[in-house]
C-alpha cells in the first residue's frame, strides 16, 4: 500500500469537513429557522406602522399625493395600512394565524410593490421570500398555531400540522 500525497489526503480531510457542516446545518430543526424569520418581518411592518403613527397628517399626505393606489380612497387606505402593520406583526411575533397574516403581507408588499414603489424590488422580493417560507411551511413548533393546531386539531380530525 502506497502513502497518499498530502495534498490528497489534505482535500479527503476538507471534503470530510464540509460534509460534517453540510449534514449539521441540514439538521436545524425549521421550527428555529422560522422564528428569526417571523420576527424579521415583524419588524419591517412594524417599524413602518410606528412612522406613520409618529405623525399621522404626514402620513395621510403620503398616501394622498405619492402612494396612487387605485379604487381605494387614500384616507381609508392610511388607517386600513396602519391597522395590518399594527396586528401582522403581532400576530407573527406570537405565531398566530401566521398562513394568513402571510398572505396578507404578501399581497400588501405586492400592491406596494405594483402601485407605490416599484424599483424597491430588492427590498420587496427579500420580503416576499420571507412570507412565502411562512406562507408554504407555516410558522413552527415554536408558536401558538402548532399549539392550538395539537389541541384542537385532534378534534377536528385532522392529521396535517402547523
Amino acid at each position: 500500500m502506497t502513502p497518499q500525497p498530502a495534498a490528497a489526503s489534505d482535500r479527503s480531510n476538507g471534503a470530510v469537513l464540509i460534509a460534517r457542516v453540510l449534514r449539521w446545518l441540514d439538521a436545524v430543526p425549521y421550527s428555529l429557522l422560522a422564528v428569526p424569520l417571523r420576527l424579521a418581518v415583524a419588524t419591517v411592518f412594524w417599524n413602518s406602522a410606528m412612522t406613520k403613527l409618529a405623525n399621522w397628517d404626514t402620513a395621510v399626505a403620503l398616501f394622498v399625493d405619492e402612494y396612487k393606489v387605485p379604487l381605494i380612497a387614500p384616507e381609508i387606505l392610511a388607517y386600513v395600512t396602519v391597522s395590518i402593520e399594527l396586528t401582522t406583526p403581532v400576530l407573527l411575533v406570537l405565531g398566530l394565524l401566521t398562513r394568513p397574516t402571510a398572505a396578507i403581507l404578501l399581497g400588501m408588499t405586492a400592491v406596494i410593490e405594483i402601485f407605490v414603489y416599484p424599483l424597491a424590488w430588492p427590498t420587496h422580493i427579500q420580503w416576499a421570500a420571507m412570507l412565502l417560507i411562512l406562507l408554504c411551511r407555516g410558522p413552527g413548533r415554536l408558536s401558538m398555531d402548532h399549539l392550538l393546531w395539537r389541541r384542537f386539531g385532534a378534534i377536528l380530525g385532522e392529521s396535517a400540522h402547523v
